[in-house]
């Protein structure tokens, strides 16, 4: 791979980690409130978990968004960043809602907007670059299953 695609792969990566890292470092009390304090549904998976599912997934993310910034200039392209950069930033900020504002429902109101935008960023991106789009499903799964426990904490708490 050339030098300059390294690059592009290091900077979507790192933005992406990054963003995950802030919003995790921001909610890291609010963290520990929920799973000292808050009932949980079925399911939940162990705490020590979510971060290494994170890290893979906004890796996942960051590699995507840079196969699609190296294919050539359209429309498509254009949209496909755009929807990533929106996705991202309705990602970070549904820990602070979650986590420390602790409005549940709330939450689960933004990660249905999330879930929306990350399909049709994927739906774009497949248009770009299949692989790009197709790299981004663990994240769609990952959400769905975030919808469940957010839902359940909602109606437990």
């Amino acid at each position: 791979m050339k030098k300059k695609t390294w690059k592009i792969y290091a900077f979507w990566i790192i933005l992406a980690e990054a963003v995950g890292a802030l919003s995790g470092w921001l909610t890291s009390d609010g963290m520990k409130v929920y799973t000292e304090t808050i009932n949980q549904p079925p399911l939940s998976p162990p705490p020590w978990l979510f971060p290494i599912v994170w890290i893979i997934l906004y890796a996942l993310m960051g590699i995507g968004a840079a196969r699609v910034s190296l294919a050539p200039r359209s429309k498509e392209r254009s949209l496909g960043l755009n929807l990533f950069v929106i996705q991202l930033i309705m990602n970070f900020f549904w820990s602070p809602i979650f986590f420390n504002a602790q409005a549940f429902g709330t939450a689960l109101l933004w990660l249905v907007l999330l879930w929306i935008l990350v399909l049709a960023m994927i739906l774009v991106f497949r248009k770009v670059d299949k692989p790009a789009g197709n790299i981004q499903i663990p994240y769609l799964l990952w959400l769905t299953f975030a919808a469940y426990l957010n839902y359940g904490v909602w109606q437990l708490n």
